[in-house]
């Protein structure tokens, strides 16, 4: 934290603030062109026949049904917008890192290319967790929960909103690794801080679980509670890597320095 505070002393704190504006206009430039090829790469697909999978074994030969003429361009808009996020992720987790290399050592920065491929690796493999496994499982539970009275009819911008959310948040949550890599890297968190709330971690992920999938039974709360829950102590393990390494070369300079002193012999 020491040499995060002391790279930031080096520019004022305006400059700061004007160069994380333009990070942030990069970030949003990515989105908009990775939006648009999403969108032009999805005329060319049945999107919408490819994310109706899960819930066409609870159709019963039917349907899925629009009520307003717009739908069926919202749906592919939507999931443009999700693949737009997945395509800019690698420009935008780039204008994360050259805000924050000032404060890293040499070293750490070429852990840049892993980190950014292990950040794009780690959201799809939690959008693929949820639409390939616990989607079906949510709606398997709620479409079959107290409906003998009842006539489902369910709308397709409902249901493709429900899913790609849903696939959204657990990209987001897979991304929990680099978060606390990141956090490391910079001295903000420990890993004698991660292991102390071990415990609290395991609550959290649970809430956390519960929040992402609002309704489902307990098998899907499973599916998710334990990925979230491998994915802290995963965490754990990268921070104690990079906490060594940065007590390792914290001591290597205080040591060249101390020799470097007038007298020291």
């Amino acid at each position: 934290m020491a040499k995060f505070m002391k790279g930031s002393a080096e520019m004022p704190f305006l400059d700061h603030l004007e160069e994380l504006r333009w990070r942030i206009l990069y970030s949003l430039i990515a989105f908009c062109v990775g939006l648009f090829v999403a969108f032009v790469l999805l005329q060319k697909v049945d999107v919408i026949r490819f994310l109706e999978r899960p819930v066409l074994p609870y159709l019963h030969g039917r349907k899925l049904v629009f009520t307003h003429p717009g739908d069926p361009f919202g749906i592919v808009l939507n999931a443009a917008f999700a693949l737009g996020v997945i395509l800019a992720l690698p420009v935008i987790g780039y204008q994360a890192w050259a805000f924050f290399a000032p404060a890293l050592y040499a070293h750490e920065k070429k852990l840049v290319v892993p980190v950014l491929l292990g950040a794009v690796g780690l959201f799809l493999a939690g959008v693929a967790l949820s639409f390939y496994v616990v989607l079906p499982f949510t709606l398997g539970f709620l479409l079959n929960f107290q409906t003998e009275a009842l006539e489902p009819m369910i709308t397709a911008s409902e249901y493709f909103g429900f899913a790609i959310s849903m696939s959204l948040a657990f990209g987001a949550v897979f991304e929990l690794p680099i978060l606390i890599l990141a956090l490391t890297a910079l001295g903000i968190v420990t890993p004698a801080f991660l292991s102390k709330y071990r415990r609290h971690a395991i609550v959290l992920c649970v809430v956390g679980a519960a929040f992402i999938t609002p309704g489902a039974d307990p098998t899907s709360l499973f599916a998710l509670s334990v990925p979230l829950y491998l994915l802290f102590e995963l965490s754990v393990v990268l921070s104690k890597a990079i906490y060594a390494r940065r007590q390792r070369r914290a001591l290597a300079d205080n040591t060249i320095g101390t020799l470097d002193q007038p007298g020291a012999a």
